[in-house]
């Protein structure tokens, strides 16, 4: 959620790379995106240096010999000499942060491109970047994405919208990963899910009071001080978080934020999940995903992993999220609400599996609104653990998130029912005028259908009958008196 003064620079800066002669969105994004990469590793090189003092930690910054790369060195030349700068000299650095290591992101941005066109537009948008009060936000790069393509209107194509941050992070804190746990998301954009795990395991080893948050409930100051053994930061920076995406922009977008956010070696593939390409692990702890839902998949090309007799994406990407799964894992994903009583044997099926071989914890529904202004759809937030079985299931109508539910989206508390959410699940899945608990045999005889709607009890208000006597009274009162009007009637023809 961008602030008004952020919206108004980056759709100045739109403009700017539109009239300059770059106005395909997508490499005018990755282009912004570059730039504030390289504005953000300088701020936040400084940043990581001064945490690692505090655990008392060595610390060797990426600038070291290169410091004509800071953003803060190049900044204030001239048009011809910053082209020539960041062409030749800056943007090769981004492209080798790992000086040639076997890396991923090494992989991925070998055949990154410079694109801007000219120095004055550089310049410029140098300027604008420049004057963006970027600070700690996190995830900066997918909120400008977001924000350019509603621009556009071009986002909510093919599903493609982005999961609001307050509800990444409330998926996060119900199936809370750790230090040494594997998360996967595989659909996943510019990498607001893994951002916000790891964001969520610092916040854990943090000192409670060093901890400062926004008014939308966005964390800061996670420095992670109670994490102690260096091979714990080194699971958490190398093997702990794993993204794929079929979309190359999306990929280099999601490295990036990983790097800016002190994950240096960024575990993000290229990769449909869904097709035969996809080698599927069974090695993940944790797994999120709000993957785009519309459409089918080609039947020829469907991974052959999956049982599902199906091309709906909706659910093969369910059943995908089964799959990744080690058995003991906790999956929490979004899901259409069509996936919830579909009537198709394929809908059914991908129910049972939910409740027969998983314990099905949570079904979470939320209102239309929460993907204004790009799409009006229902969803839900399932929970789940892969094994066992399912013995009762926790229903949550949500009914606001902490903005509005229209075009806007305006804030209004940045909570809505999130806290009462995460409060009555941690303390057992309690039940409310908003939740209830169903046993697994009752949703078994109502074909697996999990819509809150079809459990929850109608409310009817309550009404005081008279007595019997009084009513037949009545009656023959009425009767009475419409018999004399009747009378009084004829007497006037």
């Amino acid at each position: 959620m961008l602030d008004p003064e952020m919206k108004s620079k980056i759709k100045k800066l739109w403009n700017a790379f539109w009239s300059g002669g770059l106005s395909n969105p997508l490499p005018a994004i990755e282009q912004i995106s570059y730039l504030i990469f390289m504005k953000r590793l300088d701020d936040l090189d400084t940043h990581h240096k001064m945490a690692a003092q505090t655990r008392g930690q060595k610390y060797k910054s990426i600038f070291e010999g290169r410091e004509n790369c800071r953003w803060s060195n190049w900044k204030h030349l001239s048009a011809e000499d910053m082209f020539k700068q960041v062409s030749d000299v800056v943007f090769p650095f981004i492209k080798k942060l790992h000086n040639g290591a076997d890396v991923l992101y090494s992989k991925y941005m070998k055949d990154a491109t410079f694109m801007i066109p000219k120095p004055s537009l550089l310049q410029e948008a140098v300027s604008i970047i420049d004057e963006i009060k970027i600070g700690e936000k996190i995830d900066v790069q997918g909120d400008i994405y977001e924000h350019l393509l509603g621009e556009l209107k071009t986002a909510g194509k093919n599903g493609q919208f982005r999961t609001p941050r307050h509800i990444i992070r409330m998926m996060v804190e119900l199936v809370d990963p750790d230090i040494g746990q594997k998360v996967c998301d595989p659909a996943c954009g510019t990498g607001g899910f893994l951002i916000a795990a790891y964001q969520h395991i610092l916040r854990k080893y943090t000192t409670k009071d060093m901890v400062k948050f926004d008014e939308d409930g966005t964390p800061h100051n996670l420095i992670g001080d109670k994490i102690v053994k260096k091979e714990h930061w080194n699971l958490l920076w190398k093997e702990s978080f794993y993204g794929f995406d079929f979309e190359i922009t999306m990929i280099r977008i999601a490295l990036m934020n990983m790097i800016l956010h002190g994950i240096m070696e960024p575990n993000i593939e290229q990769m449909d999940t869904l097709s035969k390409g996809f080698k599927q692990k069974l090695i993940y702890d944790a797994v999120f995903a709000n993957p785009p839902f519309a459409g089918y998949v080609d039947k020829s090309d469907i991974n052959d992993s999956f049982n599902h007799d199906t091309t709906k994406t909706e659910l093969l990407f369910l059943e995908l999220f089964y799959n990744l799964l080690s058995v003991g894992g906790k999956a929490a994903v979004i899901v259409p609400n069509g996936v919830l009583f579909g009537s198709s044997n394929a809908h059914i099926k991908a129910r049972q599996l939910l409740l027969e071989n998983c314990d099905l914890q949570a079904v979470i529904s939320m209102p239309s609104g929460v993907f204004q202004p790009y799409s009006g759809v229902g969803t839900a937030v399932l929970v789940f653990v892969k094994g066992g079985s399912t013995e009762k299931v926790w229903f949550y109508e949500m009914k606001a998130d902490g903005y509005s539910l229209d075009q806007k989206r305006d804030f209004l508390d940045g909570k809505g029912d999130i806290p009462d959410i995460i409060q009555k699940f941690k303390a057992g899945r309690t039940e409310s005028d908003q939740s209830i608990l169903m046993p697994f045999e009752t949703i078994r005889e109502n074909e697996y259908n999990l819509s809150i709607s079809r459990y929850k009890k109608a409310e009817h208000d309550e009404f005081q009958y008279d007595e019997p006597e009084i009513l037949i009274d009545n009656i023959s009162q009425l009767e009475e008196e419409i018999g004399k009007e009747l009378q009084a009637l004829k007497a006037m023809i």
